[in-house]
């Protein structure tokens, strides 16, 4: 491309940046502005326009939506507005009824680059924002927390105030090993139902499949308890079964609040993977398909897959996992 195409496409770049910073009073207002304006330009500058013109026709469609949403809450009988606030207040970890432990693993820092390692830490975010809305939350503990995850935590104000237990050890300093389930795909365990002396670790790894295997390797390595989640038996998609971090968190978070695995996994799984509960009950999932026959010894663990930050059945493709 010869200097004088890349000079005119530096300019029409800035041009565009310019109109997206446009307020109302920059509108041109004669013909002779508008003129010396190219085509895309102008396109940029009429959307804009129509986009402010629209704004408070927006606020108050969202202004209904809300009220919507809140009367359907108070004729369902759930709490909302001040009444809701006041209650999560009060749902803290310490005063709950459910002592299930579990944790992300934020120790592959170095595996990540910057923005999966971001849709990580937003994804812990959600992890906490589900559990604070329950009124018996889970144990929620974060693991080797610190340098780069910690600094890209610390972007959002207020962090340090959750209700979640941020600790810079690795998960083998932080509980005891015997206790340790980690949740991967490989694992040939599956497990029923959640076990309260157990703690459930979630790889917290953002990496489109470039480490596939890595938990379930550190898992073998380690001597660690490992399981997965019984989706296979529970869930047929249209797509891969892999699951984010969080919710995988919501999905264990659903198990404890009483809901069964198919329900929980239809609510925590987004509609656009397409799942599909399969008519099967949860009393058909008998304890023999819990138990764990590997060269450890282990006894019957509950279950579950992530696997690099991602949840996975029992197989998965080579296709890349949308964050």
């Amino acid at each position: 491309m010869d200097d004088s195409k890349v000079e005119n496409k530096n300019q029409e770049k800035l041009a565009v940046e310019d109109c997206t910073n446009l307020n109302r009073d920059d509108i041109p207002n004669n013909a002779s502005e508008s003129t010396t304006m190219s085509k895309r330009q102008k396109k940029k500058l009429l959307k804009r326009q129509k986009w402010i013109e629209s704004r408070e026709e927006r606020k108050k469609r969202e202004r209904e939506k809300q009220k919507r949403r809140l009367e359907a809450k108070r004729a369902a009988g759930e709490l909302c507005g001040n009444m809701l606030r006041k209650r999560l207040k009060g749902a803290t970890m310490a005063g709950s009824s459910c002592k299930q432990r579990v944790a992300v693993d934020m120790s592959f820092d170095d595996l990540m680059m910057e923005k999966h390692l971001v849709q990580c830490v937003k994804q812990i975010s959600r992890c906490y924002g589900a559990n604070r809305r329950v009124s018996d939350p889970m144990q929620f503990y974060v693991t080797s927390f610190e340098g780069k995850c910690h600094d890209l935590m610390a972007r959002q104000n207020g962090y340090m105030n959750w209700d979640v237990h941020f600790k810079n050890e690795n998960y083998l300093d932080v509980f005891d090993k015997e206790d340790i389930v980690y949740l991967t795909s490989e694992s040939s365990n599956t497990v029923s139902s959640l076990d309260n002396s157990k703690v459930y670790v979630i790889g917290g790894l953002v990496d489109h499949n470039d480490h596939k295997g890595l938990c379930y390797k550190l898992a073998l390595e380690k001597g660690i308890s490992h399981a997965r989640l019984p989706i296979d038996e529970f869930i047929e998609m249209k797509t891969r079964k892999v699951l984010s971090v969080d919710q995988v968190f919501k999905i264990l978070l659903g198990v404890t609040q009483g809901k069964n695995w198919k329900d929980s996994f239809l609510e925590a799984i987004p509609p656009r993977k397409g799942a599909v509960g399969k008519e099967i009950s949860d009393d058909n999932f008998s304890d023999a398909d819990c138990n764990i026959s590997d060269s450890n010894n282990l006894q019957s663990i509950p279950y579950s897959d992530v696997e690099n930050g991602q949840m996975n059945g029992k197989t998965a493709s080579k296709e890349e996992v949308k964050s």
